[in-house]
Parts: structure tokens; sequence; C-alpha cells
């Protein structure tokens, strides 16, 4: 029986959810577009400091190849830092902790992993990880990975705005987003989440022995998982993730944290209004967004079993719990406050329907650039539809951009189906007795469909870069490592470096002036239009696997 007064929270927690967006996304947008703001006297001479220390000059704007391989350097280097700490951690970081190294192939895929945000863990940090590796090797990612996704998006939006072939500088882009978004956001947050009761200490961690926790502040937990949800990383201090006492103590806690990872891709859309200097064009992207979320979440808690909500660990209620997994999993943060393995076959298809969109509302700034690479494809289809050569805020949309948009919605099936028939095909999936069993599933063909939508789910997650995993199965082996590794990393570097080179095209195009067949992209018409469209281009790229998994679990 669903609460009206949960429901009652739930509606007050997205209101003011969006009172706190619009004016950041506003605020965003002038990070990006350098305007005058609050806080320049303080934070423009740190900046002009990096700068400096950095060797950058702040007026250089870059062109696509430049803009990439500036990224393409900075994430190098960040993924050499992870991989040298996750390898000589216990040397670096001795200390009285029960700790087991991680093997080679499992310290690839965490590397790749934390690296691109997406956090899926084949380990768990009680043992495999040190205090101080966790917080050097794992937080430092945390940081600078979604400041690279959002620096990355901005520049792909600049090239709607710009004329010169340029799209501004990373690094520039990079430093700004940290030090007056990521930094700001994640020091509020964990003040936040101190003040609520999740702990923040240093000491050496009070363990009874390898995995096994004793009460107390077992680390900075607080600090941590702020900076989880802000930068869209999942994953945590604990195996248990957001499921665990110590990260999410109180409803409160659960509240602040779906506010913290929505906030940004829920704000981008108002960001990207700002930097375009059209404030309606904010409104068709924030209504597609909401109309998918929230057929989904319906779709989810009416589904949801009894048996299934006992066996899943639903601990403030359907309504609540429901609503931060489903907005974990929607966001591409992945932070876990269920056993998604033992939730119902409809709500892991929602779920699943949300990283297949990847842009519902996505992640920080890839979320958006995916939904703005959607509604490209709207525009280009609706401008053959009325016989006109498709245009988008007054710049053509040419036969290369195309091929790219096409490139971002064609790869992730790619990246998901082909590991998964390779899984199967090459015998590395366990026998489905090893993925455990769930309410209401209790025939052969049941158990072999939860077990494919397991697996299905595994490289759906990793190639979206979400993180959230059903876990039922032992996957840090050497295939599902180094074979997640390669989709985070195809899954996380072709589309931002696809949606450098749309900006780029449009960057180089000269404005047009609209005319009386202009599509009006600012229109609860073309709203309709992208949600639609949306659904049904995502839902034909993964239906037959829905009906071999999650559908074919109904039978029972």
């Amino acid at each position: 029986m669903v609460e009206v007064s949960a429901v009652t929270e739930v509606l007050l927690f997205f209101a003011l959810l969006l009172g706190v967006a619009i004016p950041f996304g506003s605020y965003m947008g002038r990070v990006y577009t350098n305007r005058p703001m609050l806080g320049d006297r303080f934070l423009v001479p740190v900046e002009r400091w990096l700068y400096r220390l950095l060797g950058v000059n702040p007026r250089d704007a870059m062109g696509y190849r430049e803009y990439s391989i500036a990224f393409l350097l900075s994430s190098a280097m960040i993924a050499v830092w992870t991989f040298l700490i996750l390898t000589f951690q216990a040397s670096l970081f001795p200390g009285p902790v029960p700790f087991t190294a991680m093997t080679w192939e499992t310290n690839i895929h965490t590397t790749v992993s934390f690296l691109t945000a997406t956090d899926f863990t084949h380990f768990a940090p009680e043992v495999n990880m040190t205090q101080w590796g966790n917080l050097l090797g794992l937080e430092v990612p945390m940081f600078l990975a979604p400041a690279a996704a959002l620096s990355v998006t901005a520049a792909f939006v600049r090239g709607f705005i710009r004329h010169d072939g340029r799209l501004g500088n990373f690094y520039v882009d990079m430093i700004r987003t940290t030090t007056r978004i990521i930094i700001p956001l994640s020091i509020l947050g964990a003040i936040v989440l101190l003040l609520l009761s999740v702990p923040a200490s240093y000491p050496a961690l009070p363990w009874a022995g390898p995995g096994v926790h004793t009460p107390g502040f077992p680390g900075p937990v607080a600090a941590m998982q702020s900076i989880v949800y802000v930068g869209s990383n999942g994953g945590g201090w604990t195996s248990a993730n957001a499921a665990s006492a110590l990260a999410n103590p109180s409803i409160w806690t659960q509240y602040m944290g779906m506010g913290l990872f929505l906030l940004l891709p829920f704000a981008f859309p108002f960001a990207f209004a700002t930097m375009v200097r059209r404030p309606g064009e904010a409104w068709p992207y924030l209504g597609a967004v909401l109309i998918t979320f929230a057929v989904g979440l319906i779709l989810f808690i009416s589904f949801e079993g009894v048996a299934s909500q006992a066996a899943a660990g639903y601990r403030f209620g359907l309504v609540p719990d429901s609503t931060f997994q489903f907005a974990s999993v929607y966001s591409n943060t992945g932070a876990n406050n269920l056993q998604i393995a033992y939730v119902s076959p409809i709500p892991q298809m929602t779920l699943l329907f949300g990283m297949f969109t990847q842009a519902t509302p996505g992640s920080d700034g890839v979320g958006f650039g995916t939904l703005l690479v959607f509604a490209l494809l709207a525009v280009f289809m609706g401008g053959l539809m009325v016989g006109r050569t498709p245009e988008y805020l007054g710049k053509h949309i040419n036969v290369t951009t195309m091929r790219w948009t096409a490139l971002v919605l064609l790869y992730h099936p790619a990246m998901v189906l082909i590991p998964t028939a390779i899984a199967y095909l090459g015998g590395f999936v366990p026998p489905a007795v090893a993925f455990g069993s769930f309410p209401g599933c209790a025939s052969a063909t049941c158990m072999n469909s939860h077990a494919f939508t397991t697996v299905l789910y595994e490289f759906a997650s990793e190639s979206a870069n979400n993180g959230s995993s059903m876990s039922t199965f032992n996957d840090a082996t050497p295939f599902f490592n180094l074979m997640g590794a390669a989709v985070i990393l195809v899954g996380r570097f072709l589309p931002m470096l696809a949606m450098l080179r749309i900006g780029s095209e449009f960057s180089k195009s000269q404005p047009i002036p609209p005319g009386p067949g202009t599509l009006q992209t600012s229109s609860l018409t073309f709203m309709l239009y992208l949600t639609v469209l949306l659904i049904i281009v995502s839902a034909l790229l993964f239906l037959p696997v829905i009906a071999l998994g999650p559908l074919a679990q109904l039978g029972g």
C-alpha cells in the first residue's frame, strides 16, 4: 500500500530540487561563459595561480583536436596516479588494518572504473583498500572525473555560440568546474551529512577482522559520500554503499543524497539555456526528463511485490527507497540502497531502461550531452519531414554532425550486447544456480533469465558509466575485469569525443536567421516529440534483450 504522506514527501522534494536547480543552472552557465559572478574576488587569484602552475594561458581557445588531446592526456595522468596508488597502497600506507591486495586485472578494472566516474567495484573496500589508499587513490578521480565530464559538455554547448571553430580551453574549464562547482558542493554536502549523523573521522579503521565493522566512526564517510553523490560517482566507503547505516543512517540523509546527485543533472538544461542566451530552451529538455522519469518511477513502485520488498531490503518504505534507487540509476550515480537482484522483474526492467537512455537525466554533464544528441536527431528528422534543411539554434545540421550523432546513439547497444554474447558463448558465465534464488522465481527458465538479466545489467551499467550492480555472482574474474574495463573506457570516452566533434562542426558554422519553416524547439510540441523519440529509439535498440531477461522472469 502506497502511503500518501510518502508520495507528498517525494513531490515536495522534487519541487525543492527544481527550485534550487534553476538558479544553480544559471550560475553554471555563467561559469562556462566566464561572466562576472559572486566569488570572483577570492577565486580568480587562486585560478590564476593554477594557470601559471600548469603553464596555461586562459585566453588560448582550443579547437576539437587540442581540446580532445588535453582531455585524454589529463585522463591518462589520473589513470596512472590511481593505478600506482592501488598497486602500492600497502607499502605506502602501512597500518594495523587487515588488508588483501587486489589482483592486477582487478586493479585495472578499478582504475578505469574510478577514472570514468563509473565506480563499478569488483572489490570490497573493507578488505582491499587501506584508509589512505581509499582517500588518495579513489577520491582524487572522484573529483576530477565529473569535472572533466562537465567541461566536455560545456565545450559541446559552446559550439552553438561560437563561430571560429574553437571550443574553449579544457584546463580553464577543468579548474573553474572544480573550484566553483564540484568542491563547493562537496564541502556543503559533507557538512550537511555530518550534521545529519554521517560519521567523519581519520583514525585507524576499527575493524574486528577483514570485512567486519565494529561500532564507531570508521573514517571520513561524510566527505566521501558527498563527492560520491555530487560527482555521479556511486561506490562508497563500504561495500554496502548507500544501504549502509553509516553512509545513510536516516530518511533525511537519503533525501540529502538524492538532492546532491540530482542537482547537477537537473541544473544543466538551465546552464545550457544561459550559455546560448535562450531561456526557453531549457524547458523541453527538463520536461522530457521529468516525463520519462515519472513514468519509470511509477512503474517501479507499482510492480514491486511484497516478497521482493522484504528480500531487497527496503529500510525507509517503498516510496522513498524506490525513489532513491531509481533516481540513483537514472542519474548514472549507481549508489545502491537496495539489493537490485531481489526487486521484481518489471522494476529491474525500468532500471535497465534508464541506463539504456543515459539521458533521463543521466550523469553530470554527459547525461545532458546525450539528451542534446537525441534532440539533434529529433530536429534532423523534423526538418526532413517538413522539407527544410535541418537547423538548430541558427546552425545547420550537416552530414558529418549526423554521422557522429548516430555513433553516440549506436555505440551503447554494441558495448552492452556484444560483451553479453561473448560472456555466454565463451562460457564465462557460471550456471544459473550460482546466481542464487529470488522471490517468485522457481523454474529453470526463470533462473536462467534471472542470470541473463544480471550479466546484461553488469555490462549496461559499465557502458553507461553507472556503477550500480545486481552482484549475485563472482564478477572479480579476469574476463569480467578486463572486458568490463574495455566496456567502461569505450562507454566513457567515445561519446565524449563524439560530442566534442559535433560541437566543433557547429562552431564552424555561421548563424542563419530563422524562417517560417524553422522548428520551434522551445515549445511543448517539441518537448513531447523529443520524449517520444527518446523512448522509442531506446526501446527499439534493446527490446529483444529485455524480452530475454526481465520479461522472461515474469512466468516464474
